[in-house]
């Protein structure tokens, strides 16, 4: 274990990491396998104790990366459209995106800034934005916010959670990177059942959800 924290705390301090957050944010943008909240969660928690990377730089480049992400999934689907790729026609994907084209016409710019604390969901609504000829600069000042929120919010978990873990830097990335995860699920839950609608990661899972707009009997 002390040898996995010593090559964490190496990995940490090298300027090469960076790129490394840079790299996942932007892929991540427009492509979800990617697990950027993993490495910008996981860096911050390191960072907690170590001082290393520096969080206010790690935000910054986290920051932009999302953005950067976010605005060319905007750009694919402006052009491709949202079934060009196989990884675009499974059923998840495709749920995903007709959600997505059912909520940008009711309420585009809460969408859009929520969408990015949810992997999948974030794709799909920027990608199903650009397909819609969602005005661009309205987006893209939408993803200056809400890009500059979620990397805040990612490198503010890390810290938080990562200052209790000071001689185990392993086990305080995987911590702050659950419960991350899943706060995450829990404001999705907890935001749409106040609305009385499908959550979010429900929809994901069931097309049919998708297809009825959602909404559930109420008691």
């Amino acid at each position: 274990m002390q040898a996995i924290n010593d090559f964490i705390l190496a990995a940490a301090g090298q300027p090469w990491v960076l790129f490394l957050v840079l790299a996942c944010c932007l892929i991540d943008g427009f492509f979800p396998p990617i697990p950027s909240e993993s490495v910008v969660v996981g860096l911050a928690a390191v960072a907690a104790t170590a001082d290393v990377p520096n969080p206010w730089l790690l935000m910054l480049v986290a920051g932009l990366g999302a953005f950067s992400g976010d605005n060319i999934a905007y750009a694919i689907g402006r052009r491709v459209g949202t079934r060009r790729w196989s990884w675009m026609r499974g059923p998840r994907m495709q749920s995903a995106f007709r959600w997505a084209g059912g909520e940008l016409r009711k309420r585009p710019a809460s969408l859009i800034l929520v969408a990015r604390f949810i992997p999948i969901g974030r794709v799909a609504v920027n990608l199903t934005a650009g397909v819609t000829h969602y005005p661009r600069l309205r987006f893209i000042g939408l993803t200056v916010l809400s890009a500059t929120l979620w990397a805040s919010y990612s490198v503010g978990i890390g810290l938080f959670f990562g200052q209790w873990f000071e001689n185990n830097h392993f086990l305080g990335a995987v911590i702050a990177i659950v419960c991350a995860v899943a706060l995450g699920i829990v404001v999705d839950l907890v935001i749409n059942r106040i609305r009385g609608r499908v959550p979010v990661v429900e929809r994901m899972k069931d097309p049919e959800a998708s297809a009825d707009g959602g909404t559930q009997p109420r008691d």
